[in-house]
């Protein structure tokens, strides 16, 4: 009788903990999707999307990518922060919502206390990148000086107001000098659309969204803003190298749950990604890319993502840029 009463009191917190994470018990049970918050062919798409292909092959389950562009990536943190934290709902953004505190006054989430870390999964270089039909220049250091015979008359196209790319110009323009003027668009890809078809000069772009159109002759690098050269672009020389010192930014991609998530979910999210990052075919498309395969997951990661908001505030504070 006793045996009987221990077992149904076993069974039935077994119960009460399946109730109480019913998302984690057998997850996933249906397709999980992932709020990229910028429009397809972006530098976040580069990476999102053989991502899901490999955790759809590891879960067993559909992972399907859900472009919501709008304000610097802004709007689809918004979305992802007020999902249903069942554990079928990620989020993936990047170094612009590091940056956006520190821009946007009356932002609808908050990314260090609305979300949970799950991983960081890229880090490529940022590399200035010209239309080489618009500007008559062929080193980093030539651009520099044509620009400052021209103050104010070179454009350069961004991903959004409060970008990186936004950020990595207004940099680079503070370190050597020159005037800049830069071009909002809606994301990596129309920005990149807009250089290649000369609607814009030139860009500091993350290399995993530039690198095939720079393979495919569309547009010149200049530098990578890294301290060494990209394995994958070898003849592309440093800021460093190229003459401006201590230039060095770098756009980064990660993975975050909306609060709430269950942690077993978390939990298991952390390892499936690690082990996605560590497939043959990932780490080969993110050298192609040029970038490493990072190894930052949870809590260290969260550490990371403070240091960035603190990093990416002082720039914008120096800078003087603001948002209207």
């Amino acid at each position: 009788m006793a045996y009987r009463i221990r077992l149904a009191a076993l069974g039935a917190a077994l119960l009460a903990l399946v109730l109480a994470n019913p998302a984690s018990a057998d997850w996933p049970e249906r397709p999980v999707t992932i709020i990229v918050p910028f429009p397809a062919g972006g530098g976040t798409d580069t990476f999102a999307r053989p991502l899901a292909e490999q955790l759809r092959t590891q879960l067993g389950q559909t992972v399907v990518i859900d472009n919501k562009g709008g304000a610097g990536g802004t709007v689809g943190a918004g979305v992802a922060a007020k999902a249903r934290p069942d554990g079928y709902t990620f989020f993936m953004g990047g170094a612009h919502h590091a940056v956006a505190p520190a821009l946007y006054r009356q932002l609808n989430y908050d990314i260090q206390k609305d979300f949970i870390p799950v991983a960081l999964l890229a880090q490529p270089p940022q590399v200035v990148v010209i239309n080489a039909s618009k500007l008559p220049v062929k080193t980093l250091q030539e651009f520099i000086a044509y620009a400052k015979a021209r103050p104010g008359e070179i454009n350069y196209g961004t991903a959004g107001k409060g970008s990186t790319h936004h950020l990595a110009g207004e940099l680079f323009a503070m370190q050597t000098g020159i005037k800049l003027v830069d071009v909002p668009y809606q994301g990596a890809g129309p920005m990149l659309s807009a250089l290649i078809g000369g609607q814009v000069d030139m860009a500091f772009d993350g290399l995993g969204s530039s690198s095939g159109h720079i393979r495919a002759g569309s547009i010149k690098p200049l530098a990578v803003a890294a301290a060494q050269r990209s394995p994958s672009f070898p003849d592309v020389p440093t800021a460093a190298e190229a003459g401006v010192m201590n230039y060095q930014v770098s756009t980064w991609y990660a993975l975050w749950a909306p609060a709430g998530t269950p942690q077993p979910v978390v939990d298991r999210m952390i390892r499936e990604v690690s082990t996605a990052l560590n497939a043959p075919r990932i780490k080969e498309q993110w050298a192609s890319n040029g970038s490493a395969v990072p190894d930052l997951t949870g809590p260290a990661f969260g550490k990371f993502v403070d240091d960035e908001v603190a990093r990416w505030g002082k720039v914008v504070k120096d800078s003087g840029v603001t948002l209207d």
